[in-house]
């Protein structure tokens, strides 16, 4: 038995532990490290000997398992050049992003509509791992492409995608995944050179803040998000974020300035209240009635009841979570309300 293979045997760890650690390891250092199934394989050859443990990777298992190279059985006379698996890796995932055109970007923004529209029908839990793939799908597409027309539209369906896979964390309680991936989407949309998206972004990650009673702070960032996008936005997304911001001072209690934003998302809403090029936002019918019934059924106010059941009676089929969410008390209905 290799040094290596006994001081996992001493810890008592499964393999899968051990890969883990070395991600964690990676993480703490800012550097990447092979896919899990890569790294199996490299554990296995490592720990019998047949692979030498040189470079990062050597630095690593020092990390995880707080010990010298040499008591990992690992010398000098061991170096040699990068890892011929890795380089090969390196260079099919340089190949599939070269491969990123229209084509491509449209069959991921296919892929992010069939898990939105699953999401409103479904609800969060079976999805936001498949979701989070198809994220992590994207980020190795924008992270290795070259050419710019390509990065920009690939930027723009990594943040449409990773704005919704945060969404989904969010409403699984999953607080710091929510954030981080909602981080994610809002540095792609500036990749992407998207205001609309970058808005969009900001404001639906004060969600997070608000689920955290900071409602303060969510205040900021959804402000912070109206500046970003002042006088650039489509009246659509000029409705949503006056709504989301309706919403917050709700919370806050300040019943003036909310019923003044929920006004101005009224004026504002376009008379076709929906658009292709902008699939996260959905205010048709009965949506922005029932964002409004739920911002004044926070503040306490009698005519909630009024537009929450017109906009239950008047629900049309495929949103059955939003339906759902026209029952809940108070305090959940805003959150569930932005939700389409």
């Amino acid at each position: 038995m290799t040094a290596l293979a006994q001081c996992r045997q001493e810890r008592g760890w499964k393999k899968a532990r051990l890969i883990l650690e070395l991600k964690r390891a990676a993480g703490n250092r800012g550097m990447r490290v092979a896919s899990d199934e890569s790294l199996d394989r490299m554990v296995r050859e490592w720990e019998s000997g047949r692979r030498p443990l040189v470079g990062e990777y050597l630095t690593l298992f020092c990390d995880v398992y707080e010990s010298t190279a040499v008591a990992l059985g690992a010398f000098p006379d061991d170096a040699k050049g990068p890892d011929e698996d890795e380089v090969a890796e390196f260079k099919r995932e340089l190949l599939a992003a070269r491969s990123a055109d229209i084509s491509l970007v449209k069959l991921l923004e296919s892929q992010t509509e069939n898990l939105r529209q699953l999401d409103r029908r479904l609800g969060a839990s079976a999805l936001l791992p498949q979701i989070q793939g198809h994220v992590a799908q994207m980020e190795g597409l924008l992270r290795n492409g070259v050419v710019a027309g390509a990065r920009q539209l690939t930027a723009a369906a990594l943040s449409d995608a990773a704005a919704l896979a945060g969404w989904q964390a969010l409403d699984l309680g999953r607080y710091r995944d929510a954030w981080n991936l909602h981080e994610i989407a809002k540095n792609a949309a500036r990749e992407a050179g998207s205001s609309v998206l970058l808005t969009h972004a900001t404001a639906q990650q004060a969600c997070i803040l608000l689920d955290l009673n900071q409602p303060v702070e969510a205040l900021q960032l959804v402000q912070q998000a109206q500046e970003l996008g002042k006088n650039r936005l489509p009246a659509l997304m000029a409705t949503w974020i006056s709504a989301s911001e309706a919403e917050v001072q709700a919370v806050l209690g300040n019943d003036k300035e909310c019923r003044r934003a929920l006004q101005r998302a009224d004026e504002s809403l376009p008379s076709d209240a929906t658009n292709p090029e902008m699939p996260f936002l959905f205010l048709a019918g009965p949506h922005l009635v029932r964002w409004r019934g739920a911002c004044l059924a926070q503040l306490g106010a009698l005519e909630a009841v009024e537009d929450l059941s017109r906009a239950l009676g008047s629900m049309e089929p495929g949103f059955t979570r939003a339906e759902a969410g026209t029952t809940l008390r108070p305090g959940e209905r805003a959150r569930e309300a932005r939700r389409s």
